[in-house]
């Protein structure tokens, strides 16, 4: 098997996920194991709201239920968590999650900070390879999997309304002229839903020649990494 299908491997088994799938359970131990201010820990913690709110099946958010949004938003689920499974038991995890590491607790850097590039690597890596795993699963092509992804999409959305609710300092704390404003608005969650349905196209359809397959997802996890650094730059 080649390296780039290993990495299109769900973590849980080939199968469609049942109600009952421990993507929050697994959230809620990772959350036990950091104190509140780390900086994974304060991604992991509004992930876990969101989760919370939206239900127990990542992504099930349309009005039909569709297994296969479920399916897309559990893969995508996986791939945080794996990585930071692996980061937490010593291990390499993906480059777009390497940056968050060393900085985690920075005391220059904000949790919103924290956030949003935990954000960053989630959309930029880790849904580009979860449409994939949903493919590959479901025997499909990524367009049969568009409105899946939308509403994966909306999920991520609520993330990031979360994130910003929680975490922007208010504007008697923030100036115009302060970084972190520089920041927030340099990044975009649409652009990168964006950039991520284009990558996953082009993922899947280089999956006859794994070669190039492969370089192409480490060029797409080395950049989501690069976006992330930027995002975690010290403004205080």
């Amino acid at each position: 098997m080649t390296q780039i299908e290993q990495s299109a491997v769900p973590a849980q088994g080939g199968g469609p996920p049942t109600g009952d799938f421990p993507v929050i359970e697994r959230m809620r131990e990772l959350r036990s194991r950091w104190p509140s201010g780390d900086g994974v820990a304060v991604f992991n913690r509004v992930y876990l709201e969101a989760l919370e709110t939206a239900g127990p099946e990542p992504g099930r958010g349309g009005p039909d239920g569709r297994e296969a949004t479920a399916l897309l938003g559990v893969r995508c689920a996986e791939r945080y968590l794996s990585a930071a499974e692996t980061a937490t038991a010593g291990g390499r995890p993906p480059e777009c999650w390497r940056p968050l590491l060393p900085c985690r607790r920075h005391p220059g850097v904000r949790p919103l900070q924290f956030a949003l590039s935990g954000l960053q690597a989630h959309v930029g890596h880790d849904l580009v390879l979860a449409v994939v795993d949903a493919c590959r699963t479901l025997g499909c092509d990524p367009p049969d999997l568009e409105g899946e992804f939308e509403r994966v999409g909306d999920l991520l959305a609520l993330l990031e309304e979360r994130i910003h609710d929680e975490l922007m300092p208010g504007p008697d704390l923030l100036e115009i002229a302060d970084p972190l404003t520089h920041l927030v608005s340099s990044w975009s969650l649409e652009r990168a839903r964006e950039a991520a349905w284009s990558a996953a196209r082009t993922l899947w359809r280089l999956r006859a020649f794994p070669s190039l397959a492969e370089e192409f997802r480490q060029r797409t996890d080395a950049g989501a990494g690069l976006v992330g650094r930027l995002l975690l730059t010290p403004c205080r």
